[in-house]
């Protein structure tokens, strides 16, 4: 199975869990992307990578427009009834590929992705894409899962990402996110960084992770090296913590600060 058929079918059975998930449903970047876009002045926002909608929702009552886009139409199924549901009138949604948009050139003040770049194969071309749909001045908001600088730490998390969601692909490092943003064009700045913790029962059922993978995970704490289980905080119970940032970039080199 291709990759992108692992995500759609990943995310078309967990679609639901995705909206009502406290770890995508709230947070103080939400906040951040609402703030940003408010003082854009009624943007035209495109949210790639939509997921359950959590980012459209939060710029959508200052923006003129938002497109949800996102490869599962589950995922955009789910938005459209949420967004009906929160009276959110302006959010569209419109199904394809980070890596190939379907739109002109220049028609967005604003493009937003949250917790979805993970999963992309060809994340320079995403940044490509980006750059091709955003006016001049525009600007691009990127919250992710990073990876440590710790290669053992770094190795870890991948392992235990591809088990638990076979539609990973990489979460990158501060400094990967820092080269691709700036190969692709894009002035930028690391805005923020924190922990979020990962309740181990809930972080698998979400997924819908089977049984012998979920097995697999609690193995791989177990024997991790002690290094690495400081790290990521690994509880009794195998919950943990990792590490997400935000990125605030900008279509030209004007101060973004």
């Amino acid at each position: 199975m291709k990759q992108q058929a692992v995500i759609v079918e990943q995310f078309g059975n967990t679609a639901q869990a995705y909206l009502s998930s406290a770890v995508h449903a709230q947070g103080a970047d939400l906040a951040a992307m609402h703030d940003i876009a408010r003082k854009m002045a009624l943007p035209r926002v495109l949210d790639l990578g939509c997921g359950a909608g959590h980012a459209s929702f939060a710029v959508a009552p200052v923006a003129q427009s938002v497109v949800a886009f996102d490869l599962s139409q589950a995922m955009l199924d789910v938005v459209t009834q949420a967004a009906a549901d929160r009276g959110l009138e302006n959010i569209r949604t419109q199904q394809g590929d980070v890596g190939q948009l379907p739109f002109a050139g220049a028609i967005f003040d604003l493009v937003v992705t949250r917790f979805s770049a993970h999963h992309w194969l060809d994340v320079p071309a995403a940044l490509q894409e980006a750059w091709r749909v955003l006016r001049p001045g525009g600007k691009l908001v990127i919250v992710d899962i990073v990876a440590p600088a710790s290669a053992l730490c770094d190795t870890t998390l991948q392992a235990v990402e591809l088990l638990r969601d076979g539609s990973h692909v990489r979460d990158y490092r501060l400094c990967e996110w820092g080269h691709k943003l700036g190969m692709a064009g894009f002035a930028h700045r690391l805005d923020s960084q924190w922990k979020l913790e990962m309740r181990f029962a809930e972080w698998v059922a979400r997924m819908r992770t089977p049984a012998l993978r979920e097995q697999a995970i609690r193995s791989l704490w177990d024997s991790a090296p002690r290094e690495a289980r400081d790290y990521f905080a690994v509880q009794a119970d195998h919950s943990f913590t990792i590490d997400a940032a935000m990125f605030v970039a900008c279509k030209q080199e004007e101060e973004i600060y």
